[in-house]
């Protein structure tokens, strides 16, 4: 009973001093809930609460900059991991012709990370981008939504049937997107060969879009030590 009531008043001592519980506990060997019955009366003046309020901020922060630098070090393992591979795969012709085709027309990491997107108008450079992610990273058919960008004043339904029959997509798969009619534009691509743009996503692909800017990254370094 005495070491009890020593521990209790060495744990008021400390709360009064602007210690925190989690800092308490590593000192006072008991359990959480005996703590919060002992402290719970014991009043804190505004310079202790001010304590306790900065180091809890101080613990928030070094907590999201070890999120930070865990994050950093993954997107760093995805990318040498893929840099490494470049050596071996840059012998495919197939394989070297896809990353040169995303890296023009793909979305790259900027100001925040984004998914694997590669949009263009042409069906031929999208039936040979939708081989080649399904060769190369492995994407299935329900790994993949489509975005149509069509004018307004264009046949947007004989659109949407031409891309989901040279494509092979259901309909439920496509979102699509009216441009506004501008009557000081003078466009000239509304007429019978006029299909809008289409951008092709694959579903949680962050981390593939990192590989395939580690292999974009290789291919540089590759050609710049070779070529």
């Amino acid at each position: 009973m005495i070491v009890k009531e020593k521990l209790k008043n060495e744990a008021i001592a400390l709360r009064r001093d602007g210690f925190t519980y989690s800092e308490i506990l590593k000192r006072v060997l008991v359990a959480k809930s005996t703590l919060s019955l002992w402290l719970r009366d014991v009043g804190l003046a505004k310079k202790q609460k001010q304590l306790i309020t900065e180091k809890r901020i101080a613990g928030q922060l070094r907590a999201i900059e070890a999120i930070r630098r865990n994050k950093i070090n993954r997107i760093k393992d995805i990318k040498d991991l893929a840099r490494e591979e470049v050596p071996i795969l840059i012998t495919d012709p197939f394989w070297l012709a896809g990353v040169i085709l995303y890296w023009g027309e793909g979305s790259k990491e900027h100001a925040k990370a984004c998914p694997v997107k590669f949009t263009n108008m042409d069906l031929q450079m999208h039936k040979l981008f939708l081989k080649w992610i399904r060769k190369y990273l492995s994407i299935t058919d329900e790994d993949l939504l489509f975005e149509l960008f069509i004018h307004e004043k264009a046949d947007i339904l004989r659109a949407k049937k031409y891309w989901m029959q040279q494509l092979g997509f259901r309909e439920d798969r496509l979102r699509t997107y009216l441009k506004k009619h501008n009557p000081k534009t003078k466009r000239k691509r509304i007429g019978g060969n006029y299909y809008g743009v289409l951008a092709v996503i694959v579903y949680r692909s962050i981390p593939l879009n990192r590989k395939i800017a580690g292999w974009i990254d290789g291919i540089v370094v590759y050609l710049n030590q070779n070529g």
